[in-house]
């Protein structure tokens, strides 16, 4: 059974990310959140993955991906995904830096906190490690999002160039 704070932090986990995509904007939802789902399919992947080789520890008794290992993939990956694509597409430099404080943040910080707020820490990983493991996603998701945009501009040019063949 998940304690108390387990819960309280699996709701704050989901909710706080998400609750932020009101101030994001309806363009760059509709924009970056293809991208933003294709990520969060790929970490709930990763997290099975990582699951299964028990690279993180989970502290409460009753061990179980679904309030494990999910409220980390559902929570803030697509929300952060987009904020991100949002503040620096167009400039990959950028978008890679961002990633590196976030993803660094998240593996030199906060899985301290966690650790000792006893929720989960690092088992067969260590730091530098899963930085990695955070961080080479952040490739993927700008190229991903690079083809939805190129797909996207070759389609417009479809509809410009047969709306200019009816004229």
């Amino acid at each position: 059974m998940a304690s108390r704070r387990h819960k309280v932090f699996n709701l704050s986990l989901i909710m706080i990310p998400w609750l932020s995509l009101l101030f994001i904007g309806k363009r760059s939802i509709k924009r970056y959140s293809l991208a933003g789902i294709f990520i969060v399919i790929f970490e709930i992947l990763n997290h099975m993955y990582g699951h299964k080789r028990k690279w993180w520890k989970f502290y409460d008794k009753r061990k179980s991906f679904l309030k494990d290992e999910l409220p980390f993939s559902v929570g803030p990956y697509m929300p952060l995904s987009m904020w991100l694509l949002k503040f620096s597409y167009g400039n990959f430099k950028k978008f890679i830096f961002l990633n590196a404080i976030s993803d660094g943040l998240f593996a030199f910080l906060f899985i301290d906190i966690f650790k000792k707020l006893k929720i989960v820490g690092l088992n067969r990983l260590n730091h530098l490690q899963f930085f990695i493991y955070l961080h080479y996603k952040a490739y993927l998701l700008y190229g991903v999002q690079f083809l939805f945009e190129k797909i996207r501009r070759a389609e417009k040019i479809k509809k410009v160039n047969e709306r200019d063949e009816l004229a």
